[in-house]
């Protein structure tokens, strides 16, 4: 199982100080982040990405990319990559590149985006959103998965003997999670192709969340991947960690309060019981977050938001220290002896190289017999 942290790259006011970081200043905190991360052992940094105030992230490859060259272990991935706004061939020659530059330490989470203006500005429509996810994962894949490509969809102009650069590192492309809240259409385009499905689940109660899974699952079987218990599930989370609960929330509390998506809103109290937000002791993370199973079954994946409201760096760091060192591993420890038998490991480059090497083998083994059995039919069709 995999445990890492994500940001949405907001630009938000410290509400304890009226401070407000320059873009600079959250750019250079991803980078560190991203190094804490890895420092203390977890095994995936994610980064969204948004095309408007009061956010940076407007190319998370090139973060990603920098990222990839200071690190050795990390795995490198997005909180979100737009499906419905981005170019495929955009998206596949530039995540290729990704993959390439990391030593295939990557993969990438796609979603649609929920940001209204955001589509026109570069030429579509919101209310086509699902269609061009639809569309434009399709041709992603033919992208990364055929030397030579003929397309013809309903919202791009058509590709004739096209060929995406870089290819995919040894062959594999590179892995997707399809993210969605709310949308089970998305759910079930990640069934249809056998991918992951990362729920982000930070703003939702866990029956929402059960059920999105739940239609993932029984999706992934239909279309014959595999059991249930073998669909690739991850899963968001939100902690805010302290000695004590009481400090945790007195620490925490002016943070949430002001928070552009929940500010204003439940107080923290209702919302951390209706949603996975905990806020309190690194022991009260570990309880929630292994309660996660009971209704989402055995997953791949755990990503927790860290730096979200105007979370000062140095708080943000030392969150991520607690995380990695007092939580993740009693984390690794108890979802392991849950898990139950025949459920897959998290998805890697290294290992689908060597499934995808195994399959090549398997498959030259039977050519082999078939060519055997024939040459035995022949024979004796001859009488000799």
């Amino acid at each position: 199982m995999q445990f890492g942290i994500f940001s949405v790259s907001d630009i938000t006011t410290d509400p304890t100080t009226g401070k407000t970081p320059t873009e600079n200043d959250r750019i250079k905190a991803a980078t560190a982040m991203a190094l804490k991360a890895e420092e203390v052992g977890l095994d995936v940094f994610a980064i969204g990405e948004h095309h408007n105030p009061p956010f940076f992230s407007s190319s998370p490859t090139t973060t990603l990319a920098y990222i990839a060259a200071q690190t050795e272990k990390l795995i490198l991935s997005t909180a979100t990559t737009l499906i419905t706004t981005n170019d495929p061939v955009k998206i596949a020659e530039d995540y290729a590149m990704l993959q390439h530059l990391s030593d295939g330490r990557m993969d990438l989470t796609l979603g649609r985006g929920n940001t209204g203006p955001v589509y026109p500005w570069f030429g579509y429509d919101i209310r086509d959103g699902i269609s061009l996810a639809v569309d434009h994962y399709a041709l992603l894949r033919e992208l990364w998965d055929k030397e030579v490509v003929n397309w013809t969809g309903k919202h791009r102009s058509p590709l004739t003997g096209f060929t995406s650069t870089p290819a995919p590192l040894d062959g594999i492309a590179p892995f997707v999670w399809h993210g969605s809240i709310r949308s089970p259409q998305i759910a079930e385009q990640a069934a249809y192709y056998g991918d992951g499905f990362l729920h982000n689940n930070i703003f939702w109660n866990p029956e929402h969340t059960a059920q999105m899974i739940q239609l993932y699952r029984k999706r992934f079987a239909h279309y014959g991947h595999g059991e249930p218990e073998q669909a690739i599930v991850g899963l968001g989370g939100q902690a805010f960690m302290a000695e004590t609960e009481a400090e945790a929330k007195k620490l925490f509390r002016p943070y949430f309060d002001k928070a552009p998506v929940y500010g204003n809103g439940p107080s923290l109290e209702d919302f951390s019981t209706l949603t996975p937000l905990t806020v309190g002791t690194p022991e009260m993370v570990i309880e929630r977050t292994l309660g996660f199973q009971k209704w989402a079954g055995d997953y791949q994946r755990q990503m927790f938001l860290m730096d979200h409201a105007g979370l000062p760096l140095e708080m943000v760091l030392d969150q991520i220290e607690m995380l990695g060192k007092e939580v993740v591993p009693v984390l690794r420890q108890e979802f392991d002896r849950m898990r139950a038998p025949g459920v897959p490991d998290a998805p890697t480059h290294a290992a689908r190289v060597e499934a995808k090497q195994a399959e090549s083998t398997r498959a030259g083994e039977q050519q082999v017999r078939d060519d055997v059995d024939t040459g035995a039919a022949i024979s004796r069709q001859n009488g000799e």
